[in-house]
C-alpha cells in the first residue's frame, strides 16, 4: 500500500514518481475504474506551488501518455474522464481532502514537513481496494513525523527506499558541477543536500562552522567518564503542561583542557521529578547542577524555586548570575570560543547537537533583513543551556566556582509537593 523514496538532490525522486503516477492513472482508467489521484505538499497556495507542472510535464513529454491525457492550463485528466488528477495543500485543506471519492493513489511530495496529524487525518481517506499512498522526500530532521512513521517504523505493506544523486542514470553534468561545488565550499550542508542525510547545521546557525570542524576532526566520537572528575548538569528550565518551554540538560565533565559532552536530554511540559528521575537513572544521580540566574526565582504557587527544590532533593547547585543585557550574545559568542575543546559522545548527545546546529538568528522579513537576535524555537532551549556551560566553564584561570554542598535542610516551601506536581 506505501512506496516511498528518500534521499538528496538530483536523484529524480520528484519527476520518476509524476510519471509513474500518470502511468497508474491510464492503468485505472483502462481497468474502468473511477476516481482520483491526489497529489499533496504540506502547503500550497496555489498551483504553482503543487506538483501539478511536474505531472505535466512527465505526460506531455511521453507521446503515449500525452494521447491519453487532457491536460489544460489548471487541470489534468484522461481523456475518459475516469481519471482526474487533484492537487491539495495538506495543511490547511484537510476537510477537503477527506471528502475526495474514491482517491485511487495518494502521492505526496516534499514530505518532510508534514505533521503527524495531517498523516493521521488524510492516510484514512485512502480506503478503496488496491489504492496506494505514495511519498517523496528530503529528510531533514530525524524526529520528524514522515521519518518517525515511514523510516523508523514503516507500516505493513510499504516499500521505502533510499535514492541519490548516483542513482540517476540521468544525472546531468551541469548538476554535477553544482554537487562538487557544494563538497568543496559548502561542505556542512553537503550531506544534507546531496547524499539525504538529517540536516545537523542549518545555513547560517550559530554553530554551524564549529560542529563541522568537530565532525571533521574526530571531536564525536565515543566519549567515556572519567571517574575522578566531577559530572556537571547543566539545565536550561522549562515548565510543566503542554505549551511550556522545553527543559533541556547538557551533562558534562571539564578534564584538563578538553569540555567533555557524556549525555542531553530534553523534555517538554514535565515537571522537575521526572528530570530529576532521568538524571538518577541514567547516573548523574551525584552531579554538581548548574542553573541559569531563573533558577533562584521563586514559583509563586509553590514559594518554592529550582535551586531550593533540587538542593532538597539531594544535588549541589550553582546558581549563574544574571549577566545582564546582551546575556544571549555573550553566550554565544563564549561557546563558539570554547568549542574547539568540546567533545561529544556521539550516541548520547545526537539531540542535542541537533538543536546546535539549528541555532540560528532571526531576521527581519522586510528588504532591510535586520538580524534580531537568537530565534526562539525548539532549539533554542538546548542551546541556551549549552551556552551557559560555556559561561561557567570561563571563570578566571579556567576555574569553575566552589562547590555549594547541601545543607541538608528541608525547604520550608514544600518544595517536595512542587518536584511531583
Amino acid at each position: 500500500m506505501y512506496r516511498g523514496a528518500w534521499g538528496g538532490r538530483g536523484s529524480g525522486k520528484t519527476r520518476t514518481f509524476a510519471k509513474m503516477s500518470a502511468v497508474r492513472g491510464i492503468d485505472f482508467a483502462q481497468a474502468g475504474m473511477d476516481g482520483v489521484i491526489v497529489c499533496g505538499r504540506e502547503f500550497m497556495n496555489s498551483l504553482a506551488d503543487s506538483s501539478f507542472a511536474e505531472v505535466k510535464a512527465a505526460i506531455l513529454s511521453t507521446p503515449w501518455l500525452a494521447e491519453r491525457y487532457d491536460v489544460g492550463d489548471t487541470y489534468i485528466r484522461t481523456k475518459c474522464r475516469r481519471i482526474i488528477f487533484v492537487f491539495v495543500g495538506l495543511r490547511h485543506n484537510l476537510d477537503s481532502i477527506k471528502s475526495k471519492a474514491r482517491i485511487r493513489l495518494l502521492w505526496v511530495d516534499e514530505a518532510e514537513p508534514v505533521s503527524d496529524e495531517a498523516w493521521n487525518i488524510t492516510i484514512p481517506t485512502v480506503r478503496e481496494e488496491g489504492s496506494e499512498i505514495w511519498l517523496t522526500w528530503n529528510p531533514d530532521r530525524k524526529a520528524s513525523a514522515t521519518n518517525k512513521r515511514f523510516r523508523e517504523n514503516p507500516p505493513a505493506g510499504a516499500k521505502i527506499v533510499e535514492l541519490n544523486w548516483r542513482d540517476n542514470p540521468y544525472f546531468p553534468e551541469i548538476l554535477n558541477r553544482t554537487r562538487l561545488d557544494d563538497k568543496a565550499n559548502r561542505p556542512d550542508q553537503y550531506g544534507w543536500v546531496w547524499e539525504g542525510e538529517y540536516r545537523s547545521v542549518v545555513a547560517g546557525a550559530y554553530y554551524a562552522k564549529a560542529l563541522t570542524q568537530a565532525k571533521e576532526q574526530g571531536r564525536i566520537t565515543f566519549v567515556p567518564l572519567d571517574p575522578l572528575m566531577q559530572v556537571r548538569a547543566y539545565l536550561d528550565i522549562g515548565g510543566a503542561g503542554a505549551k511550556a518551554d522545553a527543559a533541556a540538560i547538557w551533562i558534562v565533565q571539564f578534564v584538563g583542557q578538553r569540555i567533555n559532552v557524556l549525555d542531553y536530554y530534553e523534555a517538554q511540559g514535565q515537571p522537575l521529578a521526572t528530570h530529576v528521575a532521568w538524571m538518577r537513572e541514567r547516573g548523574w544521580g551525584k552531579a554538581l547542577v548548574v542553573l541559569p540566574h531563573d533558577g533562584a526565582q521563586t514559583d509563586k504557587v509553590h514559594a518554592t524555586s529550582y535551586e531550593s527544590a533540587l538542593r532538597e532533593a539531594g544535588f549541589d547547585v550553582i546558581v549563574i548570575p544574571n549577566q545582564g543585557a546582551g546575556a544571549a550574545a555573550a553566550r554565544i559568542e563564549t561557546a563558539r570560543r570554547h568549542f574547539p575543546r568540546v567533545w561529544f559522545n556521539a550516541e548520547t548527545t545526537e539531540a542535542g547537537r541537533d538543536a546546535l546546529g539549528w541555532y540560528h538568528e532571526k531576521r527581519s522579513n522586510d528588504d532591510r533583513n535586520i538580524g534580531l537576535g537568537p530565534n526562539h524555537d525548539w532549539s533554542s532551549h538546548g542551546s541556551d543551556g549549552f551556552g551557559l556551560m560555556a559561561i561557567h566553564y570561563d571563570q578566571p584561570n579556567g576555574a569553575p566556582p566552589p562547590r555549594q554542598p547541601y545543607s541538608g535542610r528541608r525547604n520550608s516551601g514544600g518544595g517536595g509537593s512542587w518536584m511531583a506536581a
